[in-house]
């Protein structure tokens, strides 16, 4: 049976009669194809993308598994309408955090109309797109069982500053980031969810030296979803932190170009993602510190 999925941060999302994806008990993730050209673009690079031989197979994990499509009754009422069937990336995770992270400084893609870009230019400009080379397009934290989640509408997010952004990284790998809480994010599961040699920053790093080189594909208007189970945290368990690429509608062929507006992104993400983990480390030391002072 088809149901909305609980855990989605950005998009379109199948409630109240709107069109968006749908997941199953097995694992699936189904996205109805976009209107216009990009339901169809995004189709095409699933199946340009699964059978490129010149992908890496170390890279194709941060992809999602691509199971074809598939014609279901649109969320909307509206009908039959084809859908992407994917991996649902959270189908094992109980009680996930995710941070949805829209990459690179321009989001219009090559040939698209004027209006479009101007409309992309407006937002880009309104967040933190063109001043930090990406934007936090959505995110939840998970909180505990009593406190549910912290989940920003919309508006919100789309108002984070660059402060505000160095905040949420802080707090998406704190213990003690408390809905409406003013309390210091204590960044103690930064070591576990962005350190380590499979943690986040090294995902970020291995595919950075992917888009060092690769120049297969564009990546317009793309994000990297970041996602970990904090109830595995929460419960003393080392968690699997995930990074993943989503959203293909505006990818092109790279023609022999590096794609540098999607790697100077990746690169200034890295770096935030560096500070939290660097001062994290510190902060450690010196609490260490302090307590053996005090003995």
């Amino acid at each position: 049976m088809l149901k909305v999925p609980k855990h989605q941060v950005a998009g379109h999302q199948a409630i109240d009669g709107k069109l968006g994806p749908l997941i199953d008990d097995s694992g699936r993730f189904y996205k109805p194809l976009q209107d216009a050209e990009r339901g169809t673009k995004e189709l095409t690079f699933y199946k340009s993308f699964s059978s490129d031989t010149q992908v890496p197979d170390h890279i194709r994990r941060f992809f999602p598994v691509f199971y074809g499509s598939q014609l279901l009754e649109a969320s909307d009422g509206s009908g039959l309408l084809p859908h992407l069937v994917l991996q649902d990336l959270t189908s094992n995770c109980l009680n996930p955090s995710i941070m949805d992270v829209k990459i690179g400084s321009r989001t219009w893609y090559p040939e698209a109309s004027d209006n479009y870009i101007q409309k992309c230019l407006e937002k880009d400009r309104r967040t933190t797109t063109v001043s930090l080379g990406f934007r936090i397009a959505g995110l939840r934290i998970y909180e505990s069982k009593e406190s549910g989640c912290w989940k920003p509408g919309k508006k919100e997010v789309q108002s984070f500053t660059a402060d505000n952004v160095r905040s949420v990284l802080r707090k998406f790998v704190s213990s003690n980031s408390s809905i409406g809480s003013n309390v210091n994010p204590d960044c103690s599961f930064a070591s576990i969810v962005y350190g380590g040699s499979a943690g986040i920053l090294e995902q970020l790093l291995e595919l950075k030296e992917w888009f060092e080189e690769q120049t297969i594909y564009h990546f317009h208007s793309c994000s990297l979803l970041i996602l970990f189970d904090r109830e595995s945290v929460l419960k003393g368990r080392t968690p699997v932190a995930e990074v993943k690429l989503i959203d293909f509608a505006h990818v092109v062929e790279g023609k022999g170009v590096i794609d540098h507006n999607f790697l100077g992104g990746l690169c200034s993400l890295i770096k935030f993602v560096s500070e939290v983990l660097s001062n994290s480390k510190e902060s450690s030391i010196n609490t260490c510190f302090l307590e053996s002072e005090k003995k």
